[in-house]
């Protein structure tokens, strides 16, 4: 049987062009030892409000209130099968030059410059989508990845598509 797991998760950059990654713990159950971004999974009172499910995370996880979080805006949702779970995860981006006030056993919080991020090792579907922000950057639409193989090989690949109304072009 399929089931649905929901997340959401914060990209967030300072005046200083460095990104707040988590370096995730190695008893943690997703991606132990990884690079990462902050953000975790969706409660049930929030399945409609990604949004708020978005900025609990940040504060449970770095102690960053939401007045200090500037221009939060969706800029992915991702969806993509893990065995026998699909995965949607909603990525939002914002700004803050607040540091983490709390320590937390997920992983270590650190500010990374945009140039490095990339060096950093992470899931592999967190970096397509790092690629992708880094090369079209901040859009006035959110983008849509779906996680798949590329078209008559067995590479894994991401296929994005701006996420609009048909009704609104």
């Amino acid at each position: 049987m399929i089931t649905l797991r929901m997340m959401s998760t914060a990209l967030l950059w300072n005046k200083h062009d460095e990104l707040l990654m988590m370096k995730r713990a190695l008893n943690r159950t997703l991606s132990p030892g990884l690079w990462a971004a902050i953000g975790g999974h969706l409660e049930p009172h929030e399945i409609s409000q990604p949004r708020t499910a978005c900025f609990r995370e940040v504060w449970e996880e770095t102690g960053i209130e939401q007045d200090e979080i500037q221009d939060l805006h969706l800029q992915y949702v991702l969806l993509r099968l893990n065995g026998q779970e699909i995965r949607q995860q909603f990525f939002y981006v914002g700004k803050t030059d607040v540091n983490p006030r709390i320590v937390t056993s997920e992983g270590d919080l650190h500010w990374i410059h945009k140039a490095a991020v990339l060096d950093r090792p992470m899931p592999y579907i967190f970096r397509c989508l790092l690629e992708h922000y880094f090369s079209v950057g901040r859009t006035s639409h959110p983008w849509i990845g779906s996680a798949g193989i590329q078209s008559g090989t067995d590479t894994p690949t991401i296929h994005w598509n701006p996420l609009l109304d048909p009704m609104q072009v």
